[in-house]
């Protein structure tokens, strides 16, 4: 029998993660022997779990809520993205010995919207609603699409314009609370917040989205979210869940472990058909 590596996704709540059946769908595809599962660990706990896990043996893993900020202190090396982004949710364990740690998130967002959806990005104005560590993490792949402008809009205005801050580098992007929407018109508006999960929505204004507008909603689930309904009342051209970005990061997260790249369409449509069906 041929040897497994082992690889893993630890997180807090972990129970309905799907990267264990995305991984056995790209390892079948690649014809790749692993094993992947799914581990919770207890706050406080990130650490010595996963110094555990490499010393056994273990060849990557995957990082969700809510220690993708203990992975990125546990990594040896982090990738410019990583590093701008603060987080980490892969870590590789290198020929040398080291951890290397990078973030997929955004890169995953930027070729679901890009490859499976076939949305441009460049020259247009993109608005993303919620400013933590979602919104953290896909700004830099965003931006180096070369939109005409970013608006980062949150509750708390001042940690919007924190983030705009941290990111102007490259490119124009601007931070602050919901008003900056009042007289706005937007090309793309992605959904970073998990107000949807609370059956709350918040307040947009009717003029936001033109008959060309796309919207994003970066959360998933069997049937359209609260603010993919919104979108759809709102007239949006086109509408999308967070699922292509789901299996899209953890296609390069394969990627980078494995050197294979698997075909990712097949895989999206496996997931959404079972959820429809569970």
């Amino acid at each position: 029998m041929t040897a497994q590596d082992k690889y893993a996704v630890f997180g807090n709540p972990i129970k309905h993660s799907k990267s264990p059946a995305i991984h056995a769908a790209f390892a079948e595809q690649c014809d790749q022997h692993i094993q992947y599962r799914a581990v919770r660990v207890e706050q406080g706990d990130f650490q010595r779990a996963a110094a555990s896990f490499f010393a056994g043996g273990g060849k990557g893993l995957n990082v969700t809520l809510p220690f993708k900020q203990d992975a990125f202190a546990f990594a040896d090396t982090v990738s410019d993205r990583a590093r701008r982004a603060g987080a980490v949710n892969t870590l590789t364990a290198c020929a040398d010995g080291s951890i290397a740690g990078d973030t997929t998130d955004g890169i995953g967002l930027v070729r679901d919207m890009v490859a499976n959806l076939g949305w441009q990005l460049q020259g247009r104005r993109i608005a993303l609603l919620g400013a933590g560590g979602a919104v953290r993490g896909v700004l830099e792949p965003l931006l180096r699409e070369h939109p005409k402008s970013v608006v980062i809009v949150n509750r708390t205005a001042a940690r919007a314009a924190e983030l705009a801050e941290l990111f102007a580098d490259l490119g124009a992007v601007q931070g602050g609370g919901y008003e900056l929407l009042e007289e706005l018109e937007v090309d793309l508006l992605i959904n970073a917040t998990s107000a949807g999960l609370q059956g709350e929505m918040p307040a947009l204004p009717d003029t936001l989205l033109t008959v060309r507008s796309c919207c994003y909603d970066m959360l998933y689930g069997p049937e359209p979210t609260l603010f993919m309904r919104w979108a759809a009342q709102n007239a949006a051209w086109a509408v999308a869940d967070g699922l292509g970005m789901l299996v899209e990061q953890a296609a390069e997260s394969f990627y980078r472990w494995r050197q294979v790249r698997p075909a990712t369409r097949p895989v999206i449509n496996q997931m959404r058909n079972a959820m429809a069906a569970a």
